[in-house]
């Protein structure tokens, strides 16, 4: 399998025929979607999902298939059936991957906002995107994308997250708030103390997994 990470905390994975995007939002690149018939989004939040960006996609493709929670299907109403609603617990098959639906909230920034609904996706068992969220999953995750940087975020608790999923390798997401010295200093951190191969790849660039 292969992951290409585009900005913030869009990845697209491929293995042969097998292709998947999740979370393509307002700053990723409109590449990301190029060739892909199914997307998962994790919640409702812009940076997480572009409708605009979808419904072009589905002109290219009208299979495109849009695996989101319920509360985003009002955001995505012009792609009418090809929005299918996930519920935390499901199982099914996404652009030939299999999915697991887990989780189920948005982590809180404060005072109980945003308070909306946030889904998980395990793929194949093996790589977690966990949206905004740090639900820990009951799988023996190999791939853990992390969470750099949020306003329902900070550093040590991205450390925990890692160091309690105890992943083979973890690769990082949700970090256009950080500038290129931000950045840095994330992955120093990671590196120091997260106890997993932790790497930073390039944006648009295939890494194998």
């Amino acid at each position: 399998m292969q992951m290409i990470k585009y900005t913030h905390a869009c990845v697209r994975l491929e293995d042969g025929e097998r292709r998947l995007v999740i979370d393509p939002g307002l700053w990723s690149e409109v590449e990301a979607l190029a060739g892909v018939a199914d997307v998962l989004i994790t919640h409702e939040h812009y940076d997480h999902v572009d409708s605009d960006k979808l419904a072009e996609a589905r002109q290219d493709n009208p299979n495109l298939r849009v695996y989101a929670p319920a509360s985003v299907a009002g955001q995505l109403a012009a792609l009418g059936d090809s929005v299918v609603t996930v519920s935390v617990g499901d199982r099914f098959t996404a652009g030939g991957f299999s999915v697991r639906a887990v989780g189920g909230e948005h982590a809180e920034i404060y005072e109980g906002l945003p308070g909306c609904a946030n889904v998980g996706y395990l793929v194949d068992e093996s790589l977690y995107h966990p949206g905004d969220s740090l639900f820990r999953p009951d799988a023996a995750v190999e791939t853990l994308l992390v969470p750099a940087a949020a306003p329902w975020l900070k550093l040590a608790e991205a450390l925990d997250f890692v160091r309690d999923v105890k992943p083979a390798r973890a690769y990082p997401i949700h970090d256009a708030l950080l500038s290129e010295v931000g950045q840095h200093a994330f992955d120093n951190w990671m590196d120091l103390k997260g106890s997993t191969d932790y790497t930073r790849p390039q944006t648009g660039e295939p890494v194998s997994l």
